[in-house]
């Protein structure tokens, strides 16, 4: 695996402060349409702050009719008119409010605004590269992003409303235009969205992927490389393989919708119309969009974990266990993530052998994400943790990953899946370890990088805060959905009276609301605490945290270049935190060996004769220290 380390960085990279430095910047080219990784990434993180807030509104707004789908709420009616008439979500308008929360959560926020922000945050920083390969590349993929937020939020503004067909988006109803009002331009535009979504991602995939393999700094092997460097490279591969399958998917709707092709539909009626279409079928979208569905599960996962284990490393002053362990896990589960997506569809009338085939392969991929979650157990125990407000939501990060991924077990078994997978056991799953576990690694990331983005400290105070409410009410919302589940209780249905069964439900329907309220205010706190501390919070040092990686050798003040003279050489693994025989708890990766003689361990420098033999004559003429380091 290991390769050979650029050498020629700053030839390669110098000419950037010669062509820029003549050139005064202006509003639009710093702020605006800015070809600096470090503003592209905060570009990405406040639109995805936007985004997941616009999301979260809607699901209050969901949440607010299922808990009381019987009463009237006339500041509705204000705000939404035709939709909520009365002072009641209509029930079109409230599978809408699903899909739109459903699309901006899992596209825009999870993935954009996760992998978006960090992979260009971190990516040139902790391989040591003046910027991305290409910095034109990466500003077009920020405004692709943008603009297909611009034509998502848009269809909101529409006769018909936005689409309504679910965030999978399946067939017939997408397909068929007259369908339903959420059929119509809503629809079409939800397409063009995710189709400039797309070309955003692979922009931004191409450019990481290039940057790890070609601009790494003098030493720095793959073997070298953070954790998050390796989760950020393979969710880019991923997105990269799986993302064009989309694509093609959403071109065949196309057709379908506007040209009368049959991709996708057969033998249908419409009250008395019969529908010409024949030969199609609707399981062929659900394998194409599960084809990219569930890596993308994993292309939510990998960065959110990616950043947890630099965050328990740093903060448990602890070298990360299984280091190599761990990057085959990624390895591991970036493979097996392609042969799996058939878990989605055991109840189309799937064949039981081929069910049985994606069964194995889902129990599978369980075991290099259970090595994650051992891994990260074993750097906790015995560390001599900090807790702030990042190690927290790292270790909420892993929690949610825990209680989440077990119920993954009982939807992986076909038997089983049958009985569960339209329930709000389903829901509950995969907010938990999906969508609570992925905020929690993007909040982590932002307490512990904040410092390196705008040159401030966050409050820990209002952190703590944050955390604790959000934690609480993210449990007090999913984990009851689990019982729902059990009992049969459907997904996306407009109200729980719709059947005497259901009726029991209700209470605990109102409960949920309430802790997703209070979850929802919780935000408050950490909304105010980015903001304000963006101009008023307290000035950041140089590594506020004791890390060993490169960006905490940069200045604070953020330079085009990011480092104002030579880039530092590597000569160890990032995650040197309390050896035996330093004089600190970390060591960065920029010290040579030859500095930390005492507290060099045989491994270190294997294969490096000649280190081997300069440890070699400092351990003859220091036996005492020799014999305390082994």
């Amino acid at each position: 695996m290991s390769t050979i380390a650029i050498h020629d960085t700053d030839n390669h990279h110098n000419h950037d402060d010669h062509s820029h430095g003549h050139h005064k910047e202006t509003f639009l080219t710093k702020y605006v349409f800015s070809q600096d990784h470090k503003m592209i990434a905060k570009q990405f993180l406040i639109t995805g702050v936007i985004m997941a807030v616009i999301a979260m509104v809607l699901s209050i707004l969901f949440r607010l009719q299922l808990a009381w789908p019987d009463k009237s709420f006339p500041i509705l009616e204000t705000f939404l008119g035709k939709w909520a008439e009365g002072g009641r979500i209509k029930p079109d308008f409230f599978l809408a409010l699903v899909t739109i929360h459903g699309t901006i959560m899992v596209f825009f926020v999870l993935t954009a605004g996760l992998s978006g922000t960090f992979s260009n945050l971190l990516i040139p920083y902790q391989v040591g590269a003046r910027d991305m390969a290409s910095p034109f590349l990466n500003m077009l993929s920020y405004w692709l992003f943008f603009g297909a937020c611009v034509v998502m939020m848009s269809s909101f503004f529409t006769q018909t409303g936005p689409a309504s067909a679910g965030w999978t988006i399946y067939p017939p109803l997408s397909a068929v235009p007259t369908a339903i009002d959420g059929s119509k331009s809503g629809m079409t535009l939800w397409l063009i969205s995710m189709v400039m979504f797309v070309a955003s991602s692979l922009m931004g995939g191409i450019n990481y992927v290039t940057t790890v393999l070609n601009m790494r700094t003098k030493g720095m092997d793959l073997w070298k490389m953070p954790l998050t460097i390796w989760s950020f490279f393979l969710t880019a591969i991923l997105g990269i393989l799986s993302f064009p399958v989309l694509v093609a998917g959403v071109v065949l709707l196309i057709f379908d919708r506007s040209f009368g092709t049959s991709f996708y539909l057969s033998d249908m009626a419409f009250g008395t119309q019969i529908l010409p279409n024949e030969g199609g079928s609707p399981i062929l979208w659900q394998h194409l969009f599960w084809f990219l569905g569930h890596p993308e599960v994993y292309i939510v996962i990998m960065p959110a974990l990616g950043i947890s284990s630099e965050v328990i490393a740093v903060n448990a002053r602890k070298p990360i266990f299984g280091y190599h362990a761990m990057v085959y896990s990624l390895i591991g589960i970036t493979t097996l993530s392609f042969i799996v997506w058939g878990h989605h569809m055991f109840v189309t009338g799937m064949n039981p052998l081929l069910g049985g085939v994606f069964m194995i392969t889902t129990l599978i991929i369980a075991v290099p994400s259970a090595v994650k979650t051992f891994n990260y157990l074993a750097t906790l125990w015995r560390g001599n943790i900090r807790f702030t407000p990042a190690m927290l939501f790292a270790i909420g990060l892993v929690s949610f990953f825990i209680s989440g991924g077990l119920t993954g077990i009982f939807l992986g078994n076909a038997a089983l899946d049958i009985n569960l997978h339209d329930t709000y056991f389903v829901v509950a799953h995969f907010h938990l370890v999906m969508g609570s576990a992925a905020i929690f690694g993007m909040l982590a990331g932002v307490y512990h990088w904040y410092p390196k983005m705008f040159g401030r400290m966050m409050s820990s105070k209002l952190g703590y805060l944050h955390f604790w409410l959000t934690f609480i009410s993210a449990y007090l919302v999913f984990f009851p959905m689990h019982f729902l589940g059990l009992d049969g209780v459907p997904r996306r249905y407009y109200a729980f009276t719709e059947f005497e069964f259901m009726n029991k439900w209700l209470t605990v329907n109102v409960f949920i609301t309430w802790a997703a309220i209070i979850g929802a205010l919780a935000q408050v706190a950490f909304l105010f605490n980015f903001f304000y501390s963006m101009f008023k919070g307290k000035r950041a040092p140089q590594n506020p945290w004791g890390g060993t990686t490169l960006e905490w050798t940069t200045p604070v003040e953020h330079i085009h270049g990011n480092w104002p003279g030579e880039i530092p050489t590597v000569y160890r693994w990032p995650y040197d935190y309390s050896k035996p025989g330093a004089d600190e708890d970390f060591i960065p990766q920029t010290v040579p060996f030859s500095q930390t003689m005492r507290s060099n361990m045989p491994h270190d420098f294997e294969g490096d004769a000649e280190m081997e033999r300069i440890q070699k004559e400092w351990n003859d003429a220091n036996p005492l220290e020799e014999t305390k380091n082994s």
